[in-house]
């Protein structure tokens, strides 16, 4: 049985929305778009590159899909992770999107999430996950995430399309982390059992 990565950028409020671009979701009135930008730097560049090379296939959402589609078709060739997203297996999870034009990419309508995605994890030893917000606590709320990879950024958003917005219960278990040079905090937890009581 494979497994699933959530690769996601973070504030320390738990915001992840619109992380890259100003304009990328403005949903709620979000005005702080972009907040990675001021934070580059290649311990993060690095970390990126690992977690999209790691991955036999790329799950996402309909909204994060589409802006990946509009992006790494025409994204600079000199960059490692252009060729692995263009050419890998990708599958959006949407009941609206009837064609996924970006190469090699399958949609999935969801209707049984649980047994489309454990069929995936039959298939594939890596599947990634980035951004899909809305995608995430279904993904959560199932325990079919297996790994998280948290970039956590010095900033606190104040608002905003969180991370952990589940009410179940989620035990992780820290494997590695480091810091880089702008202070970017970046964590991989793999998923545990949830403690049922709290022991002093």
């Amino acid at each position: 049985m494979g497994k699933i990565v959530l690769t996601a950028f973070v504030t320390l409020d738990g915001v992840i929305q619109a992380p890259g671009l100003r304009d990328e979701d403005r949903d709620g009135g979000f005005e702080l778009g972009g907040w990675t930008q001021r934070y580059a730097d290649p311990i993060v560049d690095q970390q990126t590159t690992e977690s999209v090379l790691g991955a036999d296939a790329l799950l996402l959402g309909r909204r994060t899909y589409q802006l990946f589609a509009s992006y790494w078709p025409g994204a600079d060739p000199a960059d490692p992770r252009t060729a692995k997203l263009n050419s890998q297996p990708k599958y959006v999870i949407s009941r609206t999107l009837q064609a996924a034009a970006w190469n090699n990419s399958t949609v999935l309508d969801g209707h049984d999430l649980v047994e489309q995605v454990s069929r995936l994890k039959e298939r594939y030893n890596e599947i990634s996950v980035w951004g899909s917000s809305r995608l995430i606590p279904v993904l959560q709320r199932e325990a079919l995430i297996d790994q998280f990879v948290l970039l956590t950024y010095p900033i606190v958003a104040g608002g905003g399309k969180r991370l952990f917005t589940s009410d179940t219960p989620l035990g992780l278990q820290l494997t590695h982390t480091t810091t880089s040079a702008s202070g970017v905090i970046i964590s991989t937890y793999h998923r545990t059992e949830p403690q049922s009581e709290l022991v002093i």
